[in-house]
């Protein structure tokens, strides 16, 4: 399958970091490159990692033209310090990370992400590490069921979990799997707008590329990433990932605890970042109409102070 994915708030991104001309960006989340795309049309120059190979291939197809402006390199977005060290780069002007899964991933029924076609209970978004399939057999009952609510936040966690490690045969596909959810959830208790399975499938996918740990060691390392004026521009698809990444801002840019009335700030409490988008920026009616899977997208920036 050819690897082609609607760039979600595209221009959003590239207006909330407007990187000056050679400026250096890390797109820590490449994908087919059409943030990069934006950014290196403004005259910046990008740095792209990917976990998935397909990607990089597509991605260094489509921005070739733009020669040594782009370089793209295999990793994941947590093992950006590293990758910085290798090519020795102190910090970067911005940072953009998209968390969402792209579409030709979830598309290919052999990445086994989707429950609207039958493929291989895979999931990893890239090639290497524990597939989904091998997650469930490998977890008891308690783990599986504590992984579902706490990545899932899926109420009947314990009956799915439950009904997943009863089955005989143990389900091999992505329809087996998904049928077996949602046998597990009563019938008027099933979600209205998604699929009963939505919660499962989310938990296994998170849980497989340990996406929440990746993101955690890169809001860490912000920083250590970013020089002086940089910004960072993260687009979070749920809930879980989004309050880490406001929750890390709000740390990041602090806040005075001194009592009112003092003439200036004694308890050096506030960080040298400020929060560039107090309420997240979503897409536009006219971006929804054309992409529905931007619906649930939230960008949020974050920008450290000269």
């Amino acid at each position: 399958m050819e690897f082609r994915h609607a760039t979600v708030l595209r221009q959003e991104v590239a207006r909330l970091l407007s990187p000056e001309e050679g400026a250096l960006v890390l797109d820590g989340t490449l994908g087919a490159g059409g943030h990069a795309e934006a950014l290196l049309e403004r005259g910046a120059a990008v740095l792209g990692l990917d976990r998935d190979p397909r990607a990089l291939v597509a991605a260094r197809a489509r921005l070739e033209r733009f020669g040594d402006r782009f370089a793209a390199v295999q990793a994941s977005f947590s093992q950006a310090r590293r990758v910085l060290d290798e090519r020795g780069i102190e910090a970067v002007d911005g940072l953009v990370l998209d968390l969402g899964v792209s579409s030709p991933q979830v598309d290919e029924a052999s990445r086994g992400f989707s429950f609207s076609k039958p493929g291989p209970l895979d999931m990893r978004m890239g090639d290497q590490g524990e597939t989904a399939g091998e997650l469930l057999e490998r977890l008891d009952e308690a783990e599986l069921e504590r992984l579902l609510r706490e990545y899932g936040e899926e109420p009947f966690a314990r009956r799915i979990a439950r009904a997943l490690k009863a089955a005989r045969p143990a389900p091999q596909t992505t329809r087996e799997l998904a049928d077996l959810v949602a046998r597990a959830i009563p019938r008027k208790a099933w979600p209205k707008s998604i699929h009963p399975a939505t919660r499962t499938f989310q938990a296994l996918r998170i849980a497989v590329n340990r996406e929440l740990d990746e993101l955690d060691a890169v809001l860490a390392s912000l920083p250590a990433l970013l020089k002086r004026g940089g910004r960072a521009a993260i687009i979070s698809f749920h809930s879980l990932e989004d309050r880490r990444v406001k929750q890390a801002f709000r740390d990041l840019e602090g806040h005075c605890t001194c009592p009112p009335g003092l003439p200036v700030c004694a308890c050096e409490s506030k960080g040298d970042f400020r929060v560039l988008t107090r309420k997240a920026l979503t897409a536009s009616p006219q971006e929804l109409d054309a992409n529905p899977r931007a619906r649930s997208a939230k960008l949020r920036g974050i920008e450290r102070l000269p």
